[in-house]
């Protein structure tokens, strides 16, 4: 092997002294090490999960990988999930140790998205997800002041989260819940949840689902459930400088900012601790009141859907 490779748990690692990508500035070896230094960290958050991972080659854009490709080793776990969009099986990675970690990292897998349902049971989604979503422009204080506006919502129920940075511009705050609770509950929950953040200032907090109908606020995005991802906590992004998706405490909120956490900073920043962990809350039990809420809001991405069709039809008629 050349200086640029190497063998770590058995995995060969290859052109590690090759740039990355076009977008990040930053080494295959620097994602490498990064993930291996976080891996305590990042695989409880990857384990016994169906993963999609964006990977990147030099010279082309990202893409979203799903269904494992032949070559994939026979020791890399996974799991079948049925994909009613293009009617097959896809067969899902399950990110269980460092192995597997070190082999995506060396297949230039830079994000890391898991399901919110573990592979045994996904119809039991295990947390509550608002993806925070600011408006065009620099707009994190934005997002900052809608992370509070949750957070109010939440203790008006009786609830509590956790919040971290997306690793792009916005913010994800995370609800535990119980094993009881089904995706369909959860579902309604989280879109209930989404609507009484917006109620709270509504000039500054939207769930439209339709870009231009927000008007320059920031997008509480109530379609996190079912069989939706989100980008794992410790999660690089493929962005300039690989920032991380960082878990922050609710008081430290307003004097951070994404970009403060990247492969380079965050193992420093945690030493030798979990503050994700940390700061999750145990599972809740859903009001009930929260959930019959949730069922009589149509289904944003449906109700975007059939706007969008009334609209193009507005448009021909007006000639």
């Amino acid at each position: 092997m050349s200086g640029a490779d190497e063998t770590r748990d058995g995995v060969a690692l290859t052109s590690l002294d090759q740039p990355l990508s076009d977008v990040a500035d930053a080494t295959k070896r620097d994602l490498v090490d990064y993930l291996d230094a976080m891996a305590d960290r990042i695989l409880p958050e990857l384990r016994d999960r169906p993963l999609s991972v964006i990977r990147v080659r030099p010279g082309q854009p990202p893409f979203m990988q799903k269904n494992l490709p032949r070559y994939t080793p026979d020791w890399v776990r996974r799991t079948p999930v049925w994909a009613e969009a293009s009617h097959r099986e896809i067969s899902y990675a399950l990110c269980d140790d460092r192995r597997t970690l070190l082999w995506f990292a060396n297949q230039r897998a830079v994000e890391y998205h898991p399901t919110l349902g573990k592979a045994a049971r996904p119809d039991r989604p295990t947390h509550l997800v608002l993806d925070l979503d600011p408006p065009e422009g620099d707009a994190f204080d934005a997002v900052v002041r809608t992370a509070g506006l949750v957070r109010r919502a939440l203790g008006d129920l009786g609830l509590t989260g956790a919040v971290k940075t997306s690793g792009a511009k916005g913010l994800h705050v995370f609800v535990p819940v119980v094993d009881a609770t089904t995706a369909e509950e959860a579902a309604a929950a989280t879109r209930a949840l989404a609507v009484h953040t917006e109620r709270l200032d509504p000039a500054l907090a939207t769930t439209a689902f339709i870009r231009e109908d927000r008007g320059g606020r920031v997008f509480v995005d109530p379609t996190r459930a079912g069989g939706a991802t989100v980008v794992a906590a410790y999660s690089p992004r493929i962005r300039p400088g690989l920032p991380v998706s960082f878990p922050v405490a609710w008081e430290d909120l307003p004097r951070v900012r994404p970009a403060d956490f990247t492969v380079r900073t965050v193992p420093a920043l945690v030493g030798t601790g979990d503050p994700w962990s940390a700061q999750m809350p145990a599972p809740q039990r859903l009001p009930t009141e929260l959930v019959a809420e949730g069922r009589t809001i149509p289904v944003a991405r449906v109700q975007a859907m059939h706007e969008g069709r009334r609209r193009a039809r507005a448009r021909r008629d007006a000639g």
